[in-house]
């Protein structure tokens, strides 16, 4: 076991025998309606977002987050433990773009592209390079057309499906997208090309570029840039004209690791002290913006939990674990150490609850638990009736964010389920600011994971292991 494990173990077991209530109707009332009358969790929100700003991994900004956090856990009377972690450190150039050559262009005129470079990007020479654009709508077409893509840029012009997304499955629409933007850089390295390009992975038609991860490997370190939606599409437009060509600039550079840390903060149980409820967010943020959907709003929920159990002097019978993860955006280096020095203890760990999915109107929750243990939450789905956010909807699998290497280890994972039908609007560009946040559906964010945390931690019988899925 790890010094941090032991000491964590030994804090919860050391916690003062305090009498937790029953997990009774008039508590879990208690809890969701102080949440709602507090906007304790959304000034939390505005510190975090205008007083730090963007919080990449590696950044003095993702430091000063750790330390403002830590602070106010502090303050709480949380116990307070600060995780080390190695994270990458990635920092943005110099990005931008021109088309020089089209059919059509009039004698001395070009045409600048809104572009941003995506996490993990190669660089190109200081002054630029100039290649001949190549669309592609698929991989299928990059299949087809390999022998046209090395020397060149190439764009994946993929659609963001906003359609889905108004119905109730940003997810997917979102998922599909970013499978370009993962994986398109790499297969067109793979096959030389000078640059990659992808599509914004979002809803909003704003001329905003959506940066994100790539999968490009060290060896494979390309340029690689999301344009705007309307760039793409008039690139495709001039394509069909014929031949193209682009002047890029992007000069990102990536440093040694360096050194950042998980906030790990105890919020002691009482005669089942040595078992643990965890909530969380992610602590990091890319730099365009300053995260307030992605992800200042799971950690500000996650902060609202313990500040609404201290305001009413509720300590549940397990131990309830606020974790802001480092590194959640490019590389989870959180979440694995976490595994890594606690793993011995999943099985003490009752359940998992993570907010990323941005700070959108709370439906109620998702989980992956049996169908056998569905029927537990029901004393919870009433208590959360009445702010609407009574639906439990039940998966196999979450994988969320950072929970995904608990989840495989056989921990239940939650989630809030949100309307998420603008999220991508904002998602990783420089629109993702403190504004663009509901004060009310924050609260009700505060009041789903505080309910479901203090019912997870008093449940007499507990929802179990996560089922192994079938081959």
């Amino acid at each position: 076991m790890s010094r941090l494990a032991l000491a964590s173990l030994l804090a919860v077991l050391m916690a003062p025998a305090i009498a937790a209530p029953a997990n009774d109707a008039a508590t879990l009332n208690r809890v969701r309606d102080h949440a709602m009358q507090s906007d304790w969790a959304y000034q939390r929100l505005e510190d975090l977002t205008d007083l730090v700003g963007p919080r990449l991994s590696g950044s003095a900004g993702a430091a000063a987050a750790v330390e403002q956090v830590a602070a106010t856990l502090r303050a709480l009377g949380a116990r307070v433990t600060l995780q080390p972690v190695k994270v990458p450190h990635w920092v943005r150039g110099e990005e931008k773009a021109e088309l020089v050559e089209y059919v059509g262009r009039p004698a001395g005129l070009s045409q600048r592209v809104a572009l941003t470079a995506l996490g993990g990007s190669g660089a190109t020479p200081a002054a630029g390079l100039t290649a001949a654009l190549l669309v592609l709508n698929n991989f299928d077409e990059l299949e087809a057309r390999k022998a046209e893509v090395k020397g060149r840029i190439v764009l994946f012009n993929v659609p963001f499906d906003q359609w889905q997304a108004e119905r109730g499955l940003a997810g997917p629409a979102y998922g599909h997208g970013a499978g370009y933007r993962f994986m398109g850089p790499r297969r067109a390295a793979e096959l030389g090309a000078a640059a990659a390009l992808v599509r914004s992975v979002g809803g909003a038609d704003f001329r905003l570029p959506h940066t994100g991860a790539t999968g490009l490997a060290p060896e494979q370190r390309i340029p690689a840039a999301a344009v705007s939606t309307e760039d793409a599409l008039l690139m495709a437009r001039l394509a069909r004209r014929g031949p193209l060509a682009m002047h890029l600039t992007l000069t990102p550079q990536t440093l040694p690791d360096a050194d950042s840390f998980n906030v790990i903060a105890d919020w002691p149980g009482t005669d089942k002290a040595d078992e643990v409820v965890l909530v969380s967010g992610h602590l990091d943020s890319w730099d365009l913006g300053t995260g307030a959907h992605d992800d200042g709003t799971g950690i500000a929920g996650a902060l609202g939990v313990l500040h609404t159990l201290r305001e009413l002097g509720l300590h549940g019978r397990r131990t309830i674990r606020m974790v802001a993860w480092m590194n959640e955006e490019n590389g989870g280096r959180g979440a694995q150490a976490y595994q890594t020095a606690f793993g011995a203890q999943m099985g003490k760990h009752v359940g998992a609850i993570e907010s990323d999915g941005g700070g959108g109107h709370p439906f109620g929750l998702m989980a992956s638990v049996s169908a056998r243990a569905e029927k537990l939450f029901k004393p919870l789905q009433a208590a959360l009736q009445p702010i609407g956010a009574g639906v439990f909807r039940r998966e196999e699998r979450l994988q969320t964010g950072d929970l995904h290497l608990m989840e495989d280890a056989g921990v239940p994972s939650f989630e809030p389920l949100i309307d998420t039908s603008t999220y991508f609007h904002y998602h990783h560009t420089a629109a993702d600011t403190f504004d663009k946040v509901s004060p009310d559906a924050l609260r009700r964010h505060v009041a789903v994971m505080a309910s479901l945390a203090w019912f997870m931690a008093n449940m007499d019988e507990t929802p179990g292991r996560v089922p192994a899925l079938a081959d």
